[in-house]
């Protein structure tokens, strides 16, 4: 039993420490919440897929990773274009910054369909390349060091992903005084655009 508590525990802090950063994932995850637009459902998403991909990894799609690069190569081509095209429109969007517009505390109304807003959390989360080498390749890595319980070391990493998200998804919502002004939208969205288009471009240069 405390070597299923050591696992999990190491699970949870080495899922959060691959998640807690800023990035593409996250900074959607972060506008999503602010504007409380279809929250449960982008970080369902998002938890559910770290979870589908820990299980992966833990289950050794990792040596199937390494015996065929050419996979991760095609998906690292599509992501940057992903990432540039949405950095364009976050960029757009900081030309002309929105406002948050209370209304009896109904959830602002002013973004993307259910369906877009889906969409694009899928493309961040399983067109980054990024996702295949840490959460695929290294926790599947590191929990086959836990043997019998690395299936608790999952268990702690897909926690770590529950906890992040919901938090950051969620408590977003405590920064809305801040984004009724036109000009914080504008910075979060250059903000925003850097971040995609740098990632983008970086993703380019070692495809």
């Amino acid at each position: 039993m405390d070597a299923d508590i050591a696992a999990a525990a190491a699970g949870l802090g080495t899922g959060l420490s691959l998640i807690v950063a800023i990035g593409a994932q996250n900074a959607f995850v972060l506008r999503q919440g602010i504007r409380r637009q279809h929250v449960p459902a982008i970080v369902g998403i998002c938890a559910l897929s770290d979870a589908a991909l820990i299980v992966l990894g833990v289950a050794g799609l990792g040596a199937l990773v390494r015996s065929f690069p050419g996979v991760i190569t095609g998906v690292t081509w599509i992501g940057a274009t992903f990432l540039v095209g949405y950095g364009l429109l976050a960029a757009r969007r900081a030309v002309r910054p929105g406002r948050l517009v209370e209304e009896s505390g109904a959830p602002d109304a002013t973004g993307g369909s259910l369906a877009s807003s889906v969409l694009s959390c899928l493309g961040f989360t399983w067109l980054n390349p990024h996702v295949y080498l840490d959460t695929v390749l290294l926790l599947g890595t590191v929990a086959a060091g836990y043997g019998s319980a690395r299936w608790m070391f999952a268990l702690g990493a897909a926690a770590g992903s529950m906890l992040w998200f919901s938090g950051l998804g969620f408590g977003a919502r405590l920064l809305r005084p801040v984004f009724a002004r036109p000009g914080a939208w504008r910075t979060l969205d250059l903000l925003i655009a850097a971040t995609m288009l740098a990632m983008g471009v970086a993703l380019v240069l070692r495809g």
